[in-house]
């Protein structure tokens, strides 16, 4: 197996996405390999002043990189010697078969790591649309929220579609047993949402294969309403960064009031505060597919440390090694017609 690391993408890059990487070397298999993407000095001296020689790292030389605030598609069509084009090429259908990646990992600009995903690796069979499907961790339990920044204005075929790619994703990689599905929504009645809300609401419904429970507010989401909720890109982006910041501030006033109250108690309650937030953290989760490409293209935190960079390499393996890709083509087979038709209308 063959995964793909920009090197150079990401607030924290090169070092830690560089410290993740050799950290993931213990991971891989027999015969694997990590295609080290960036700027070759910078990657050669990095495994240099680790002590770093190994058979399983190849490195790719790039000779440019997207900013985090540059223009995706832009970006992606300027800049074709980036390790985000150069990465995505290679997991394309066009790459040299000795050259192919079978997954690639980037913590940099996501708009940019989308359009070069669907621009060189096309979509899989049956799939209208991709999108980006972060793990939610909650106290009942993990939630995929799909999608969160790939598609900002969606139409209700695409919406239906993620619930399908949602629930397969959960089966296959978070040993989730029959997901339920929802639709993130401003309200549970029928009659609450906009037109294509109601809509996609309907498509769900006739959607065979899935556990559709209906819409969902945004408290269902930490409520344990369903395992899968499905909204658009904006909703979903602005959802998980504000769970985010609101878990990281919860857990810091805690810590002070206690500190303030008891400094004695405050020391011995430090390591359950520590444990709960490395439970609910999303640096565990490594980062979040694109589902619907035709390959693998896990996209991580723009704020990655070395685990999160080491744990996206792992759940990758774990992704190729699963089947979701095929059995999210098969299972769209049966609707993809009338998707495609309504989608286009």
């Amino acid at each position: 197996m063959r995964i793909g690391v920009d090197v150079m993408g990401g607030d924290n890059a090169p070092h830690e996405i560089l410290k993740g990487s050799i950290d993931a070397l213990q991971i891989l298999g027999e015969g694997d390999t990590l295609v080290l993407a960036g700027n070759r000095q910078v990657i050669e001296e990095g495994l240099s002043e680790r002590g770093v020689e190994s058979g399983q790292i190849e490195i790719l030389e790039c000779g440019e990189s997207i900013g985090m605030d540059e223009s995706p598609v832009e970006a992606v069509r300027a800049k074709r010697d980036s390790s985000i084009a150069k990465l995505s090429k290679l997991a394309g259908p066009k790459a040299a078969p000795e050259e192919h990646l079978d997954a690639w990992i980037s913590a940099g600009n996501t708009g940019a790591c989308v359009t070069a995903a669907q621009m060189n690796m096309r979509r899989l069979r049956n799939v209208i649309r991709p999108g980006v499907a972060v793990t939610v961790p909650t106290f009942g339990g993990p939630v995929i929220l799909i999608d969160v920044g790939a598609n900002i204005q969606p139409k209700p075929p695409h919406l239906a579609q993620y619930g399908v790619m949602g629930a397969i994703y959960g089966q296959k990689l978070l040993d989730m047993d029959n997901p339920r599905v929802g639709l993130m929504n401003v309200g549970g009645e029928e009659a609450k949402g906009t037109s294509g809300l109601k809509r996609a609401r309907e498509l769900l419904l006739e959607t065979p294969g899935i556990d559709f429970v209906g819409y969902v507010e945004g408290r269902g989401v930490f409520d344990g309403e369903a395992e899968v909720v499905v909204t658009d890109g904006i909703v979903g982006n602005v959802m998980i960064k504000l769970a985010e910041g609101l878990s990281s501030g919860i857990f810091k006033a805690i810590a002070a009031e206690v500190m303030e109250v008891d400094p004695e108690l405050a020391l011995r309650f430090e390591p359950v505060v520590k444990n709960l937030y490395a439970r609910h953290d999303y640096h565990e989760y490594g980062g979040a597919p694109l589902l619907g490409v035709n390959g693998v293209c896990m996209i991580s935190h723009g704020s990655s440390v070395a685990r999160t960079i080491t744990n996206a390499v792992k759940r990758s393996i774990q992704y190729v090694n699963s089947g979701v890709n095929e059995a999210i083509a098969d299972a769209l087979e049966a609707s993809s017609e009338a998707f495609s038709e309504e989608a286009n209308a």
